[in-house]
């Protein structure tokens, strides 16, 4: 992502600091990516992506991207920073920036040429390895919180897909779906991923 170049860039900040914006966000200049939460630095691994999260990612992000052409809804993939703002839009005011695998944004007015500001509607994230505490919690948390109204999780390894439904401002469950299964889409009316298909190459 393009830095602004009025600020100062800073290649390396305090990762013990817990409270900076998205504001301070735009002048790091870091070799790995990173995400904010509530103000805290998460850096995402320094290796690139298992193969197979790759793999499976891009062809869920195609499978999406075709269903939505020609209808209000856009997909986006990762690198793509969302942010979400608890009161305030202003830089300096957001707190917590993610970068979902996935995201599909219905409401066109929240994005701008930084990437997303204000939840997405469906958020999709792939499991790997050393991301699952970020995942499976903080950012259940974070996305629960700022009103996604559908979450998904993709598990390479166990072949599996969980779907959280925001239901009166909480996430409710569906059970673990596999090859057999079809996952179905409440915010995307129309979407069916065939998990038989999804995970075969895999």
């Amino acid at each position: 992502m393009e830095k602004e170049a009025s600020k100062s860039l800073v290649k390396e900040p305090d990762l013990s600091y817990g409270k900076y914006s998205y504001a301070d966000y735009l002048t790091w200049e870091m070799e790995e990516m990173v995400e904010l939460i509530k103000g805290k630095i998460f850096k995402k691994t320094a290796a690139a992506p298992r193969r197979i999260h790759q793999w499976l990612t891009g062809n869920l992000y195609t499978e999406m991207n075709l269903f939505l052409k020609g209808k209000k809804c856009q997909a986006y993939i990762a690198p793509f920073d969302v942010r979400l703002p608890v009161k305030s839009k202003k830089d300096e005011h957001i707190h917590t920036v993610v970068q979902p695998d996935i995201c599909v944004v219905c409401d066109l007015e929240k994005l701008d040429d930084k990437g997303c500001v204000g939840a997405p509607d469906l958020v999709v994230e792939v499991l790997s390895p050393g991301n699952k505490q970020m995942e499976l919690q903080r950012k259940y948390e974070v996305y629960e919180e700022s009103g996604v109204k559908e979450y998904w999780i993709v598990d390479p390894e166990g072949k599996t897909v969980l779907i959280y439904t925001l239901t009166q401002g909480k996430y409710s469950a569906s059970r673990w779906m596999t090859e057999g299964d079809v996952a179905r889409s409440s915010v995307i009316p129309g979407f069916e991923l065939d998990l038989d298909e999804f995970f075969k190459d895999a």
